[in-house]
């Protein structure tokens, strides 16, 4: 069980990533709810940047996606029920940049987590794709960033993972609060 070192709600410390994914669909209504919860996600100005691409299991969009994946990535990841893909507009209509669009992103992404979470879901966010493929498969504008690949799905058993993975299917400690927050300015 995680602890936390200063109040905080319980919702934080119950959501990790976790691998092992049952394999089953998931249904359009549970993406939607996911979807939502990211669509009231805070951003500059209320630029809301983010653009997801989703694809569900059983679709040619998810093969593709899955396909984009890093061997270390894919191999759990064909049990997933659903990937999202996370970009975001980088400009304007007007063309002006968009300097908080990962920020507003993650945001973003955060908010689809811990809905996840609640959902009693499998929500795990991967860096390890190739960007120019799932830009390629996706169809994803050249004037947008390209983030993530988030996989989805129902937990599963740990045992269906590969036995190098199993391992890591509890939930990771934090550093603490005083390794990244200073007071005033950065520490000399």
């Amino acid at each position: 069980m995680r602890h936390a070192d200063h109040e905080i709600d319980p919702s934080f410390l119950h959501r990790f990533s976790p691998r092992a994914m049952s394999g089953e669909d998931l249904p359009a209504s549970e993406a939607m709810r996911l979807l939502e919860a990211a669509r009231w996600a805070p951003s500059s100005g209320n630029g809301q940047p983010w653009r997801f691409v989703y694809a569900l299991r059983g679709t040619e969009a998810f093969d593709a996606l899955l396909g984009t994946l890093v061997e270390a990535n894919r191999v759990w990841c064909i049990r997933a029920g659903a990937f999202v893909l996370v970009t975001s507009a980088t400009a304007l209509p007007d063309g002006r940049p968009i300097a908080s669009h990962a920020f507003d992103s993650g945001a973003a992404w955060m908010s689809l987590a811990l809905q996840g979470s609640k959902m009693g879901l499998v929500v795990h966010a991967m860096a390890g794709f190739d960007q120019d493929a799932a830009r390629r498969v996706a169809a994803v504008p050249a004037d947008h960033a390209v983030h993530c690949v988030v996989a989805v799905g129902r937990p599963g058993r740990v045992e269906d993972l590969p036995e190098k993975l199993r391992p890591r299917e509890e939930p990771s400690g934090r550093n603490p609060v005083s390794s990244f927050a200073f007071e005033g300015r950065f520490p000399a």
